[in-house]
């Protein structure tokens, strides 16, 4: 099976060697794709686990867990990323239609570890003649649009 994350590697030699902490994260980007994982796995231990202490509330374990099993996530897009900022669209579909979480993530390393710092959200909204982000091969509009 492919990874979650849109790798196009197998998810066993990909994003599952960061979620079952067998390798940490090289960089931003593998970070951020491993979190992306996460949350389509609904994982919120690892979304907790990896995020600074600012970000880090295993108070909210539920309520992310809750989150990421409200919605299906249906693909990444990793728009740009340099040394410590990714940004990306994450599509999904929820009780609404068909949306795009797109954001510039901030990332920092704390004892050679990648962590998630915050990010700026972005309202991006699907383009109609976009493929769709179903993975129908469609364009949005004659597919989920």
């Amino acid at each position: 099976m492919l990874c979650y994350c849109k790798s196009q590697k197998p998810f066993t030699e990909c994003c599952e060697l960061f979620l079952t902490h067998a390798k940490n994260p090289a960089t931003p980007e593998e970070l951020m794709r491993s979190r992306y994982s996460a949350y389509v796995l609904a994982d919120a231990a690892y979304i907790v686990a990896t995020a600074t202490p600012e970000q880090n509330s295993s108070e909210e374990l539920e309520l992310i867990k809750e989150y990421a099993k409200s919605i299906e996530w249906l693909g990444l897009e990793i728009v740009h990323a340099k040394a410590d900022q990714v940004e990306f669209k994450a599509y999904y579909r929820d009780g609404q239609g068909v949306g795009v979480q797109h954001e510039k993530s901030n990332f920092l390393q704390v004892d050679g570890m990648w962590l998630y710092k915050d990010g700026t959200i972005y309202n991006t909204k699907l383009e109609r003649n976009m493929p769709c982000p179903c993975g129908s091969g469609k364009k949005y509009k004659k597919c989920c649009g």
